[in-house]
């Protein structure tokens, strides 16, 4: 039986370091051009991520829906599909988690936030599901239609919060009913840090799918559907059947990044409840190689790069494109500096 953790593991667990030496060196540069000192702000940024208790709470609160969208994009490419619609898999599964909560509004704990999850997830896994049969039936290009069904999603939600679903006593805000204390995620507390239970779960989602795509039967089908259809149609493997469960158990993910940002976040479903969260964890998982274990630490380096450019333009009075800048030159540098390891590689006798 082949061990859960080998040098190969451990070589492709560092691999990214390489990657981040070189974005430290290229986000130097690019403050220093720009007439700042870039020593003062990379210890902004460590206050802004994880200075103090609030600084590493709300970075905890970025994490949670970039790791689940970072998930639910890497599931998908184990099996060669280039998913970009974590975006509207996230926004579907609030939608449908939220129609549980406004029917069930005066329901107690018990049967509220699963039956609002549940609906999330399936809210997601449907959204995922629909490119995955295109894929798989008329041979469309998931990409394509991933980023599309993200407008769709966004759009949806907009609808019902400006109309059936809207609260007539916001005097005129866009967002339904306040959700109860019970339709969400019990609060994780450890000293002074706090988070809910959705992180410890993402976590160990991420952990359960490195398991059981690295050491089960499903997860050689999957790479081999990857890297040989022909064979794995040989092997009574059908390409059709898995790419419609991938792509939906990955958008069931989504979907309770979703629901967390709804009702532990947001409090109610409103538009703009992602801060582009999909797309953040779309470049998380494609800086991670895809590994889920990398996911995890990549992902909260992430959150806080998001945390520390509010903290930024407090503080810094620097815009916040400029995390956007930051975020361009992180996937840069760990992709160019994976691409150069491989070439090595391949040059090496």
């Amino acid at each position: 039986m082949k061990r859960l953790w080998s040098r190969a593991s451990a070589d492709r667990l560092l691999a990214p370091f390489g990657g981040v030496i070189i974005f430290l060196l290229l986000a130097a540069a690019f403050f220093a051009v720009n007439g700042y000192s870039p020593l003062t702000i990379f210890v902004q940024i460590g206050k802004g991520a994880f200075g103090d208790a609030l600084s590493t709470n709300t970075t905890l609160t970025k994490t949670i829906p970039i790791l689940f969208c970072a998930l639910a994009t890497a599931l998908p490419a184990r099996m060669g599909l280039v998913s970009v619609g974590a975006e509207g898999q996230l926004y579907f599964g609030a939608l449908t988690g939220t129609g549980a909560a406004v029917g069930m509004i005066h329901a107690n704990a018990a049967p509220l936030l699963p039956a609002a999850l549940a609906l999330a997830v399936v809210g997601g896994a449907l959204w995922g599901a629909l490119p995955g049969l295109l894929r798989a039936v008329l041979g469309v290009n998931e990409t394509i239609v991933t980023i599309l069904l993200n407008y769709i999603g966004i759009q949806l939600v907009e609808y019902v919060v400006y109309g059936p679903w809207k609260d007539p006593s916001n005097l005129g805000w866009p967002a339904t009913v306040a959700f109860p204390s019970n339709a969400k995620f019990p609060v994780l507390t450890l000293g002074s840090l706090s988070s809910n239970w959705s992180l410890p779960l993402a976590v160990l989602v991420a952990l359960l799918l490195h398991i059981v795509l690295e050491r089960s039967r499903w997860g050689t089908g999957l790479t081999l559907l990857r890297s040989n259809p022909r064979v794995a149609r040989t092997a009574g493997l059908s390409y059709a059947r898995q790419a419609v469960v991938v792509m939906a158990l990955a958008g069931g993910l989504a979907g309770i990044a979703g629901w967390v940002q709804t009702a532990n976040v947001q409090s109610h479903l409103q538009p703009d409840i992602s801060s582009g969260y999909g797309y953040v964890g779309f470049l998380v998982a494609w800086l991670a190689g895809h590994n889920f274990l990398r996911i995890i630490p990549l992902a909260l380096i992430m959150g806080g790069l998001l945390s520390a450019g509010d903290a930024l333009q407090l503080f810094a009075q620097l815009p916040f494109a400029n995390t956007v800048v930051l975020q361009a030159l992180l996937f840069i540098s760990v992709l160019g500096f994976a691409a150069w390891r491989g070439k090595r590689s391949e040059g090496s006798p």
